[in-house]
């Protein structure tokens, strides 16, 4: 398995493949990730077989002199690696610059390998002629391509990167052994000020797509019906200094919070403490959300959800029943909405011992693995 995003790195795709590659037999795999200043540390909390190099790279086209160093590097790397450990198989974690590096040593070793697609990377891959062309290359080379929804194997084929049984949807999952529903833990809601609150949360990078900004521009109307109402924004990212500024616009300091520094165990926590899940996405320019895991998260934990209505986040609840899809790009119609939701406490529970079962039913890790077996052992 060669992927960049790997934890301890944070993110959607890197907890995927965590959560996936961590279930399968460990000695009928070797995973090389990118190094980092916390890698070493992480890799001693597990026992799975993972090799650190360097995949990091600013440039990942082939016309420049950064993008054919790097990937003559990682090639090299990656050479002597697979003629150690005798791989017979490469899963790229994306097209690009994963799967260049495979095809690359595919050429020369004779090694099968496939490649996931998650949406967004393609979308925005197919705006440069030169990536374009890469994407293209490696997708007619790879035995098969894995997409994260329905809406990205659409995106796949619609940019004529591949068509047919190449292609396979695998869901990501959740382990829903450990995002369970919990009672009321008045205890950490004091601690994090949620105390007499109701409280809405996003999980994901702070970035634009995201959407935390629609909702945070979206609170002060939310705030006329309902007082009581808390945003808490979890995660990192670029759009943090862009947030903080909102917040002291619209006055928001004591009915928004931005958490950055919350440990896995503790984000379970605010999936269960909280009362409402919204991961406000929106479409900007070919940046979109591939499929959303962190609203099979929240379900998993009982919680109502809702989406913006853009990429494959459709696909991760039963619309109407565990949870909404509306437009995000509007703040206002972010207020209206979510001012109506919030009315109907009994609809709210509801709707969460749906979501519960909905991914008991089709999203837990047990089921995806299974299925992601089966998918290996046909290339």
């Amino acid at each position: 398995m060669l992927t960049e995003n790997f934890p301890p790195m944070s993110g959607g795709s890197g907890r995927w493949f965590w959560e996936l590659y961590s279930r399968l037999p460990k000695n009928d795999y070797l995973i090389v990730a990118d190094e980092g200043t916390e890698a070493n540390d992480f890799d001693k909390t597990h026992d799975l077989n993972v090799i650190r190099m360097p995949l990091k790279s600013n440039e990942w086209g082939l016309r420049s002199l950064t993008g054919l160093k790097f990937y003559f590097n990682s090639y090299r790397r990656l050479r002597r690696v697979i003629k150690e450990h005798g791989i017979t198989h490469i899963h790229t974690g994306r097209v690009i610059h994963e799967g260049v590096i495979a095809w690359l040593l595919s050429l020369s070793l004779g090694v099968k390998f496939l490649t996931y697609v998650h949406g967004e990377d393609v979308e925005t891959a197919a705006m440069s002629r030169e990536y374009n062309f890469l994407v293209k290359l490696v997708c007619s080379k790879a035995e098969m391509i894995i997409c994260n929804s329905e809406n990205s194997r659409t995106i796949v084929e619609r940019l004529g990167y591949a068509s047919g049984d190449k292609i396979v949807v695998l869901n990501p999952g959740v382990d829903s052994t450990k995002f369970i529903p919990s009672k009321v833990d008045e205890r950490f809601r004091q601690q994090l000020g949620w105390h007499n609150k109701k409280v809405i949360i996003t999980v994901g990078r702070l970035q634009q797509r995201k959407g935390q900004d629609k909702m945070i521009a979206a609170m002060p109307d939310i705030l006329t019906h309902h007082p009581d109402a808390l945003y808490a924004v979890i995660g990192r990212g670029e759009c943090a200094g862009l947030l903080k500024g909102l917040i002291e616009k619209h006055g928001l300091q004591n009915s928004v919070q931005l958490l950055d520094e919350v440990s896995d165990e503790q984000m379970i926590k605010c999936y269960q403490q909280c009362d409402l899940f919204i991961l406000p996405n929106r479409t900007i320019e070919s940046d979109i959300e591939g499929f959303g895991m962190v609203l099979v998260e929240a379900q998993s934990c009982a919680k109502p959800v809702v989406a913006g209505d853009s990429g494959g986040t459709r696909e991760t609840m039963l619309v109407g029943q565990s949870g909404f899809i509306i437009d995000c790009t509007s703040s206002e119609n972010i207020a209206k909405e979510l001012s109506k939701i919030l009315d109907d406490e009994d609809f709210m529970d509801s709707m969460g011992k749906v979501g519960r079962q909905h991914v008991e039913n089709t999203l837990d890790w047990l089921a995806h693995t299974e299925k992601a077996k089966q998918l290996f052992l046909k290339i």
